[in-house]
């Protein structure tokens, strides 16, 4: 089984220098993309089912090098579950890209440089996942960066490179922090794998752990867009295609959730910022949610919900409860799966409508009424309506809180509930005005700007006045998707019970230590 575990990484890199040797072939670089992604996800669940049945994480040693001289990658139910999430993302965003592509040519994506960095992109998330020690996971982040930037100015517009200097310029900072921390432990620890890291930690000053954990603490933050270091997310995503936009949003600010999660779990456990994290947490939420509500452009209003809902992460993760992690674990999940779901509705919108202004479009629940169907499921979803995954995984948050019972969990319990609301709020005002709106309205007489004046300053979309056809590919790929967040809340019990298994298991570092040992004979 163990011998599975590098196929998550090489497979996708493989995949990329086909696809590159391919490049003037379209066919055949869909099929090499679309057989790889299949490969890693059944690779995947299959793992995730032996690490979860068996009660026991895989590693494996690269190379045959013992630690701390070799890479070891790890997979527990935590990564294995993220890669199969990651991997049915991934593949439904290439079908609607596919989709796109055919309709469109090399207008938007050009298919023989979008292929290869797809996958190399697949690949820097999946080493991110499975890393077992800082390195790899900073060699993750960086193939995440390249690909990342060559796919969000792809087209080469104004607009995107502009938006691609400020992404590349910040996670380079991110960058150079993590790689600073990273040494710093090197040579204090004389280790950069994360097990033994926990095991010698306590043999440091607090003052200096303290300074290594808010080191690692700040990189991440800035990669999963925690307030006040999320400004870069709001003018970067939208900029980008819609399905570069939708795997962004769904995957990449997760990766940095990944890491502050394993970061708290497993090397800090026993030097607490849990205070620092509840308030930016609430910080994160509430100015996330009114930076929504202000907004009159579709995709500017899902990247601001994105960052509000990250708050709900690191506030579970602060939390620090067996049942607090299972929760934020579930709703990281749920987010990844809704949050990509309505980028693609937002696509189809697009196409559709020919904008993304809520000020420009309307008449739309007459005029496409499926795309209506396939925006309000993981709209009402995220915005946290009973019986969704959104409701479930926010109330199990609040649950755990309630249980600590100090009245800064009280507090952030209600800036929880008012950001979900006004979530709502901003999703459904969009709902109304571009879908309920008669097309024939005029935005000029007094009663219409009297409901939408407030909305006059917002920033513009970036107008498309053409609308193009929606090709099967892309409403099958997005109908898919919120096939799968229906999914999250028929099988909430048995996934939110997985979910509880890795909570409890991430505050038991003891395993794992004898585990990587194992490993790296």
């Amino acid at each position: 089984m163990n011998a599975l575990i590098p196929l998550l990484v090489t497979l996708p890199l493989l995949g990329a220098a086909v696809a590159l040797i391919a490049g003037r072939h379209r066919r055949v670089q869909i099929l090499v993309s679309i057989v790889t992604l299949t490969c890693v996800l059944v690779i995947a669940a299959v793992l995730l089912v032996a690490v979860d049945t068996g009660g026991k994480p895989l590693a494996v040693s690269v190379g045959g090098w013992p630690v701390p001289f070799g890479i070891v990658l790890y997979v527990d139910s935590l990564a294995a579950l993220l890669v199969v999430v990651s991997s049915v993302v991934l593949l439904a965003v290439l079908l609607f890209s596919v989709g796109q592509g055919a309709a469109d040519g090399d207008d938007d994506t050009p298919v023989s440089i979008f292929h290869p960095t797809y996958l190399i992109l697949a690949a820097g998330i999946f080493t991110a996942f499975i890393a077992g020690d800082l390195f790899n996971l900073y060699v993750g982040f960086e193939i995440l960066l390249v690909a990342s930037y060559v796919l969000i100015t792809l087209g080469g517009t104004a607009g995107r490179i502009r938006a691609g200097v400020v992404y590349i310029v910040v996670s380079l900072v991110s960058s150079v922090i993590f790689l600073a921390a990273i040494a710093m432990i090197y040579a204090a620890l004389g280790t950069v794998n994360m097990v033994q890291i926990s095991e010698r930690m306590g043999e440091l000053p607090q003052q200096t752990q303290l300074v290594l954990h808010l080191m690692l603490l700040l990189a991440f933050s800035i990669k999963a867009a925690v307030f006040p270091l999320s400004f870069w997310l709001p003018d970067s995503y939208p900029t980008a295609p819609a399905p570069v936009t939708a795997v962004f949003a769904g995957l990449l600010t997760k990766v940095g959730v990944y890491a502050m999660i394993r970061t708290e779990t497993e090397m800090f456990a026993d030097n607490s910022v849990n205070t620092l994290l509840l308030v930016v947490a609430l910080l994160t939420m509430i100015v996330g949610v009114l930076g929504a509500v202000a907004q009159a452009e579709l995709k500017r209003i899902l990247s601001f919900t994105l960052v509000s809902h990250i708050g709900y992460m690191v506030f579970g993760l602060a939390v620090a409860t067996p049942a607090a992690i299972g929760a934020t674990i579930y709703y990281m999940v749920h987010h990844i799966v809704v949050q990509t779901t309505l980028f693609l509705a937002v696509g189809l919108i697009e196409r559709r409508a020919g904008s993304t202004s809520i000020l420009r479009v309307k008449g739309l629940m007459r005029a496409a009424p499926v795309i209506a169907v396939l925006y309000f499921i993981p709209a009402i979803n995220l915005g946290g309506l009973p019986p969704f995954s959104g409701f479930i995984g926010k109330y199990a948050l609040f649950d755990a809180a309630a249980q600590v019972g100090t009245p800064i969990m009280m507090v952030l319990i209600v800036g929880g509930i008012v950001t979900s609301l006004l979530t709502l709020y901003a999703l459904m005002r969009a709902w109304n005005l571009s879908f309920w709106r008669e097309s024939d309205e005029d935005l000029a007489e007094p009663e219409t700007e009297a409901r939408v004046a407030y909305l006059g300053d917002a920033p513009e979309a970036l107008v498309q006045t053409e609308r193009r056809v929606i090709p099967r590919i892309m409403t099958g790929a997005t109908a898919g998707m919120v096939a799968v967040t229906v999914a999250l809340t028929i099988f909430a019990g048995p996934l939110y019970d997985v979910c509880n298994r890795i909570g409890a298991s991430l505050l038991e570092p003891v395993s794992l230590v004898q585990l990587q040992k194992e490993a790296s004979q």
